[in-house]
């Protein structure tokens, strides 16, 4: 495996509690954990928080690199900064499907993690309740509207990749779209999304830039076909993750909570709240009810 540039923030706290691995998504950023770092760290946690592999400035990368491979490069980052010990994971969107393959891969590194979308499972899982069923129906019928973007840049990372670098107004346009429709907003009188009830304007901006001034708006888009790729869609039939699990089930009105009753075929979930407030972008929209139960999950661990 050849090497990878990545940028991370490390705080460090007095050590007596393990440390956090705080994973984002896209098209999201490093920034959307910034208000936990503190508390976190106050806790006794060192904090560590990437730029995923191809996002920000974890930039430039060598080739294509899927979300199990980021799994296994933010591994060997954890265990050179903290020399083997285990360690907790957190994420969101990919940061969740990356927290998910370390835990089928690494298994004996965790010591538990936390993550706000479950996205991935056992082959052979199926829905068998009303309940599982009605959601995986409502899903797909959500996903039909909201996902093309996906399949654009699973497919052709490159054609969409080079004309949003071209233009930043089209990259703020790309991105500012989804944080309207994937975050848990009030609507406006016409219907639209109101953004300012939930994030600054500084917020959106400095998010923004952190896909444009480094220039990483087409290699973040790499990962989506690095998927494809390796096949890390979802677990090997008869799949049986044992780390310890959280789940905050946050209302996202797009990627819509995942029952935990379905979530137990494929992993020891030993954790589970439905959370009353909250999208897809869960840390940066409601730090506070995420903070609190990051704590929640870590008590339960020791």
């Amino acid at each position: 495996m050849e090497s990878e540039h990545i940028h991370f923030v490390h705080v460090q706290g007095d050590g007596s509690r393990p440390p956090l691995l705080l994973l984002h998504g896209w098209p999201g950023s490093f920034i959307e954990f910034e208000a936990l770092i503190a508390p976190l760290v106050a806790d006794g946690h060192d904090v560590v928080v990437p730029s995923l592999p191809g996002f920000a400035f974890s930039n430039p990368i060598t080739g294509i690199i899927g979300p199990r491979r980021a799994g296994e490069i933010l591994h060997v980052l954890m265990a050179r900064l903290f020399e083997g010990s285990r360690y907790i994971v957190q994420g969101g969107d990919w940061g969740a499907h990356i927290a998910s393959w370390m835990a089928h891969d690494r298994p004996d590194a965790l010591l538990g993690f936390h993550i706000n979308m479950v996205s991935i499972f056992a082959e052979d899982a199926k829905p068998t309740t009303d309940a599982e069923k009605d959601l995986m129906s409502r899903r797909d019928v959500i996903f039909d509207q909201e996902t093309g973007y996906n399949h654009e840049q699973e497919t052709r990372p490159q054609t969409l990749g080079v004309s949003m670098a071209d233009s930043p107004v089209g990259m703020a346009g790309w991105i500012l779209e989804k944080f309207g429709m994937w975050a848990d907003l009030p609507k406006r009188a016409d219907g639209s999304p109101d953004l300012w009830a939930c994030f600054t304007e500084e917020q959106l901006l400095t998010n923004i830039m952190l896909y444009v001034g480094p220039a990483s708006e087409v290699t973040s888009t790499w990962i989506y076909r690095g998927k494809r790729l390796e096949g890390s869609d979802q677990f090997p039939a008869g799949t049986r993750i044992t780390v310890p699990m959280g789940i905050a089930a946050f209302p996202d009105p797009v990627f819509l909570p995942t029952p935990r009753s379905f979530a137990e075929q494929t992993y020891n979930v030993v954790h589970y709240t439905e959370m009353p407030a909250g999208g897809h972008f869960a840390a940066f929209e409601q730090p506070e009810l995420m903070l609190a139960d990051l704590r929640a999950f870590i008590a339960g661990l020791s």
